[in-house]
């Protein structure tokens, strides 16, 4: 009895580095478990994938999910990129701040509806269809854009506390 070779297993090694299985989560159902997605890819795209998940400390597969998500965004939402920084990945405006940063101004001020996008580009200096990019990224993924604020938020209480410190030290 021959045994049966996995799909992809009787391909030459350069040829089944292009397979890989990505697990996706549908959003808004955390609850579920993921599910499988096979891609083929060309070996060029597998060897970057490979080199910036060893860059990142992060499993190629980790890695796909996080690109392909982003991207799926990004194409729901032009004008919006993903950028690295010290507490992750976060969205921000293309050639601009962080959407976040964008929200804080926004819900921050008093006027409301056309009034609001308009004093938000004043104050940011963006123009009114950045402010609106922005606003129907927050749309689609206010947790998340709430959950930026509430770090960047306790950071800031972290270095004014600190900095207080350093004054009474200082007797000021």
């Amino acid at each position: 009895m021959q045994r049966r070779q996995p799909a992809g297993e009787s391909l030459p090694l350069s040829a089944r580095l292009c397979y890989t299985v990505l697990q996706i989560k549908v959003k808004g159902q955390t609850d579920m478990p993921s599910r499988h997605l096979s891609l083929r890819l060309e070996p060029s795209t597998i060897e970057r994938l490979d080199d910036q998940s060893r860059r990142l400390g992060q499993s190629r597969s980790q890695l796909a999910k996080t690109l392909l998500e982003e991207g799926l965004r990004m194409e729901a939402h032009p004008g919006i990129v993903f950028r690295s920084g010290p507490a992750g990945r976060r969205p921000g405006l293309a050639g601009g701040p962080d959407v976040w940063e964008v929200v804080r101004v926004f819900t921050g001020i008093d006027a409301r509806g056309e009034a609001a996008i308009a004093q938000t580009s004043q104050l940011t200096g963006l123009r009114q269809e950045q402010v609106r990019v922005a606003l129907s990224y927050y749309a689609d993924y206010r947790e998340e854009i709430d959950h930026w604020i509430q770090l960047i938020d306790g950071e800031a209480s972290r270095a004014e506390a600190s900095w207080q410190r350093q004054q009474d030290i200082l007797g000021q």
